[in-house]
């Protein structure tokens, strides 16, 4: 049986679409497990496992105006796939357009917030990550994804950006944050306040008109999405990342969802995201979204 290879109920055209799927096959700066190359087309594989119909919202994603773009191409290093993302989402971002991308290591994120508009409302990114990712440089290379929230915050400042569900971090990273700023809150904090709590924290911290979502995986424990380069104990649950996708969506101008590496467990992880990237979607047409 042939494989799909698009995003379930993405038959919209471009010029039709509101939500364009992005896939970034690329991890070159991967530091552990490689494999997330792989994560594109997975998550679109197991896209096809879920209904249409969203029982929540009453909503059917096959009403709802979805592209899939397709993959980009494969790139040498992670500085040029970071010029060729931006130029690619630069003109979705212009068209109105909200990007749904799918990596490919934490290092494809960046771009793609860096592609959105200047000039325009300002834009807040809620960053889940097991990791802080904040360091300067990683491994000689700038754009590592262990630098994709500092990279970021070049863009839209320290007060516009917060990590979310972070356990894992080097003291270079808390020695530099010192002198900068970015908030978090630790998977730990979330543990103990509560889910609801913890986000409304992060979101009070964002006065942006607009929200974007940058997703890596293994934000969430790797009991349930062991799939990924750098499992790391302790995480969100599941049902945590559904609540912090389903509060920012009436406010929703992009996500993105990195560092699932499909080879590392049986489906399950590419399963969870196809699924939270459809919980994106639902959610925020059911909203009315950003506008």
């Amino acid at each position: 049986m042939q494989r799909p290879t698009t995003f379930a109920d993405a038959s919209a055209t471009l010029e039709e679409a509101e939500y364009v799927i992005v896939g970034v096959p690329f991890d070159r700066t991967t530091s552990f497990r490689p494999g997330a190359r792989f994560g594109p087309d997975s998550i679109r594989q197991h896209s096809w496992n879920f209904e249409s119909y969203d029982l929540e919202t009453g909503l059917s994603l096959s009403e709802v105006p979805i592209h899939d773009l397709g993959n980009t191409e494969e790139f040498g290093s992670a500085e040029d796939m970071a010029n060729a993302l931006r130029e690619e989402i630069r003109p979705l971002y212009a068209m109105g357009k909200v990007p749904i991308v799918l990596g490919g290591d934490h290092a494809c994120s960046p771009p793609v917030v860096e592609a959105y508009p200047d000039g325009g409302p300002s834009v807040g990114v809620l960053y889940l990550d097991a990791h802080m990712d904040f360091r300067s440089s990683y491994l000689g290379d700038r754009r590592s994804h262990g630098c994709s929230s500092r990279r970021i915050l070049e863009k839209v400042g320290a007060r516009n950006i917060v990590v979310l569900g972070v356990r894992s971090v080097s003291e270079e990273e808390v020695d530099d944050n010192k002198g900068i700023g970015m908030s978090y809150v630790t998977a730990h904090e979330i543990a103990r306040e509560g889910i609801e709590s913890a986000v409304q924290r992060a979101l009070n911290m964002l006065r942006t008109d607009r929200l974007y979502i940058s997703l890596d995986i293994d934000a969430i424990d790797p009991a349930y999405a062991g799939g990924t380069g750098t499992p790391e104990p302790f995480g969100l649950t599941p049902r945590d990342v559904k609540y912090i996708i389903d509060q920012a969506a009436p406010r929703l101008v992009g996500m993105d969802i990195m560092e699932v590496s499909p080879h590392y467990d049986t489906g399950n992880t590419s399963a969870l995201a196809a699924r939270l990237a459809r919980e994106a979607i639902v959610r925020r047409a059911a909203a009315g979204g950003a506008h």
